[in-house]
């Protein structure tokens, strides 16, 4: 059997390496390692227009999607005025990942969103997030530092595919300022221990969940593991008649 290939949006920002100093698209690689891991093939999806266009070609060649962590969300998207620490979001890469969601709902793919991956989802979805977590909890443990991972107790919902995934408790890895609010389709199945949304699930057979960590960095990667083991059970010929770009 093929292994399942799965895609993954990117950052578009200026990145050195090497002697080089350029604009790049760009993705940090634990996320292709979870994949690979997993036993997928990681596909990295940087913004391309036109946005509807190609997210559908996109993602008729995939099998699983993973909709990544990164700046914030710009805040019209939900019908907000931007709080003064919300910044330095990125219209092409808003377009480009809800292209995507829409592209993969129509194709059944499953999807996984990371940190920012679910904010967008809960967008997509019509719903809102709150700008600024320390204004709900009144500290930054969910975000401590530039490039410091916060350590985050989560409680799982039992009942919910999220559990049968990695457990009903777990100690997680986050970098996060924002977080959902509402999220119209989706089901809230886990939450930090000062109560802020840390995962969403959406009914159905399909795999359709999010998290606010980032499970790329630590031992719950049985996310990924499932996304790759539904991807395993997409099938092509169950799309829609020229899905796969024949």
């Amino acid at each position: 059997m093929a292994r399942p290939l799965i895609g993954l949006s990117t950052y578009r920002e200026q990145a050195r390496w090497g002697v080089w100093d350029q604009h790049a698209d760009l993705l940090p690689t634990v996320y292709a390692h979870a994949i690979e891991t997993a036993g997928g093939v990681p596909a990295l999806l940087p913004p391309t227009k036109p946005y509807d266009e190609a997210a559908t070609a996109a993602v008729a060649r995939l099998d699983g999607l993973v909709i990544s962590g990164g700046a914030d969300v710009a805040p019209q998207r939900y019908d907000q005025d931007p709080h003064d620490r919300t910044t330095n979001w990125r219209e092409d890469r808003d377009s480009w990942e809800l292209a995507l969601l829409d592209a993969a709902d129509r194709a059944g793919v499953p999807v996984l969103g990371v940190c920012r991956g679910m904010q967008v989802m809960a967008v997509h979805a019509g719903g809102g997030l709150d700008q600024h977590v320390p204004d709900l909890v009144g500290d930054d443990r969910h975000n401590p530092a530039p490039g410091v991972f916060g350590e985050t107790s989560v409680s799982v919902a039992p009942e919910s595919r999220l559990a049968s995934m990695i457990g009903t408790s777990q100690t997680v890895h986050c970098h996060h300022h924002q977080s959902v609010r509402d999220h119209p389709g989706f089901t809230a199945v886990a939450w930090a221990d000062d109560g802020v949304l840390e995962a969403m699930e959406a009914p159905g057979d399909r795999l359709c969940v999010a998290v606010q960590w980032h499970p790329e960095m630590a031992a719950d990667a049985g996310l990924f593991q499932a996304l790759v083991d539904a991807g395993a059970g997409v099938t092509r010929s169950a799309r829609p008649s020229g899905a796969a770009g024949d």
